[in-house]
């Protein structure tokens, strides 16, 4: 299937929120398993703003398992090459349209250092962007979001379900995005519009309870019975539940054999009032890849995995939205059962 127009010009206005001109180079970042129509709709719309275009796109690298992964914003796809490093580090724009996303590849920083802007786009079908129309408030939205939690200490949710987690934010980075970026150096992902926080080493406890209606969007499901995970100094350190979702997401993430996709990689809120929790339902789980989900305003985004911040890095990783739980910074809720505030 081809592009269609209504795409070029819905991707070339995100690439003009990115600050992209005329007489930019641009570089369209693709593998060999990218999904063909971001890759033409981002070329056609860098052209569009007459942009100077450069493909760069490297050989899909072999999963040596035990498992598929999915939506885990950490591509292989680079593996250390250094000439797609140098095209991409030279480029003023990078359209970061890999399998899985730069977002926390180890090659980032060498990519950004020079100044480059990048845009991940999400391995989702392209029809998804007409329901996504640009809202320049939504950053001022997320900005303050930010604000919030750089000021405070500590954070705590809780649900009717039974979850109650601490998070101490000492020495915690505070990011948000908000779906495009005009700074030099910086990354964005789109669709955006939710504050994370990436905890230090040991400062995650509790419990969480996920229940019906919250997704596992590793698995691109969602939840259908109450799975309750157990939390000490940011690990898991059990999953209980009488339904399958409990089962399959402990052996999914004892799987790797990794201690660190048990832990804690980051935790927030979402802020898009025009994401949709139930749009996955219209999709097969190959033209969905759940960012969407991620940014649902009200929702608590939590993800085991990679934490640069705790110095921990791996390829086991979920990332879950749940719904209906209250997210309160030293006391005050910025989320009130599942309602931004």
């Amino acid at each position: 299937m081809g592009t269609e127009w209504v795409w070029i010009k819905r991707y070339a206005q995100q690439f003009e929120a990115c600050a992209v001109e005329r007489g930019d180079t641009a570089v369209v970042l693709s593998e060999t398993r990218s999904r063909p129509e971001i890759v033409e709709t981002s070329r056609l719309a860098l052209q569009s703003l007459g942009a100077h275009v450069v493909d760069v796109v490297l050989a899909t690298q072999p999963n040596p398992g035990p498992l598929p992964i999915r939506s885990t914003g950490a591509s292989t796809a680079v593996a250390g090459n250094t000439a797609a490093i140098a095209a991409c580090a030279a480029a003023d724009f990078v359209a970061d349209c890999t399998f899985e996303g730069l977002l926390h590849s180890p090659e980032l920083p060498a990519i950004l250092a020079d100044g480059a802007r990048v845009l991940m786009i999400s391995n989702e079908h392209p029809e998804n962007v007409e329901r996504w129309p640009h809202d320049p408030s939504l950053a001022d939205r997320v900005a303050a979001g930010v604000e919030l939690a750089k000021a405070a200490s500590n954070m705590r949710v809780t649900s009717a379900h039974g979850t109650d987690l601490s998070v101490d934010l000492a020495d915690a980075v505070r990011v948000g995005s908000h779906g495009w970026t005009t700074e030099p150096g910086d990354i964005a992902h789109w669709p955006g519009g939710l504050v994370l926080l990436f905890p230090a080493v040991g400062t995650v406890n509790g419990r969480i309870v996920l229940a019906p209606g919250d997704i596992n969007l590793s698995f691109k499901s969602y939840i259908e019975s109450p799975v309750v995970i157990d939390l000490v100094d940011d690990h898991v350190v059990s999953i209980t539940g009488d339904g399958a979702d409990a089962v399959l997401l402990d052996e999914y993430l004892r799987s790797f054999g990794e201690p660190e996709a048990l832990a804690i990689s980051h935790v927030g809120w979402g802020l898009n009032t025009g994401a949709h929790r139930t749009a996955m339902t219209a999709f097969d789980r190959a033209d969905h890849n759940g960012t969407e989900m991620r940014a649902v305003a009200g929702n608590f985004l939590w993800s085991t995995g990679a934490n640069e911040r705790a110095g921990r890095y791996c390829r086991g990783h979920v990332d879950i939205p749940m719904f209906g739980c209250t997210v309160s910074l030293d006391g005050t809720d910025v989320v009130t059962n599942g309602e931004l505030v």
